[in-house]
């Protein structure tokens, strides 16, 4: 291997100059360095929990893929976080700046999917209502409609949202929400069905459109999403 890797040298050197050799040699530390810098901020952080206070726990991994366009990759280093809508001081946010600005909270609640599977899971994340408590919103405001880095929306009413407050998760039994299940941050709609659990949060639009009709909702899902009841209209 040591003969090989020398002879490889050489040959570079003889073909292309010494000069470019170490050319190359330092665009190569440069990249490594670069690497681990991002690495070191935004790898998933944490030890998954298998149970919490008693409570046993589903696996991050028991999850089915069921998004519109494959999981996705969203680039953090120019995330933003936007409220929007019937304000009068639209808002946006960084990843790092929503999760070291607002107090979080952590809470065991189940996801049910119209598919008939399901799956417990330690939440972490801010609650809405915190958010939302930075802008001034009109009186005329009774939804929210999130936006997903896919495209996906979908819409709940603001008092289900202050009342039970619902979280927007970046943690999952622990660790950093991995890409696959909705990195940085997904909805947690505790006593919705999972259609409204929306992945990869970009926006929250703040509307006075009750009805709004989501991606699954204007494809005749309930837009009220309640586990009592059934998911089509």
């Amino acid at each position: 291997m040591l003969i090989y890797g020398w002879c490889w040298i050489k040959k570079i050197i003889k073909d292309h100059g010494v000069h470019f050799f170490f050319l190359l040699l330092v665009l190569l530390a440069i990249t490594f360095l670069l690497g681990d810098f991002f690495k070191e901020d935004f790898e998933l952080e944490g030890v998954e929990l298998t149970s919490y206070e008693g409570e046993a726990l589903s696996s991050i991994y028991d999850f089915r893929e069921n998004s519109i366009k494959g999981y996705q990759n969203v680039p953090i280093e120019t995330y933003k976080l936007k409220i929007s809508g019937l304000l009068n001081n639209s808002i946006s946010f960084s990843y790092n700046q929503v999760i070291n600005t607002f107090e979080s909270h952590k809470k065991v609640i189940t996801l049910y999917c119209v598919e008939g599977w399901e799956v417990k899971i330690l939440w972490e994340g801010i609650l809405i209502k915190d958010l939302l408590s930075k802008v001034n919103i009109s009186d005329k405001a009774n939804t929210i409609i999130f936006h997903a880095y896919d495209g996906f929306t979908t819409s709940l009413q603001i008092d289900y949202i202050i009342d039970n407050d619902i979280m927007l998760a970046y943690k999952m039994n622990n660790v950093t929400m991995p890409a696959e299940r909705g990195f940085p941050f997904q909805l947690i709609a505790e006593g919705k069905w999972g259609y409204k659990w929306i992945k990869w949060v970009t926006e929250i639009e703040v509307s006075d459109n009750i009805n709004y009709k989501g991606f699954w909702e204007s494809r005749g899902y309930s837009n009220n999403g309640d586990l009592d009841k059934s998911y089509f209209e």
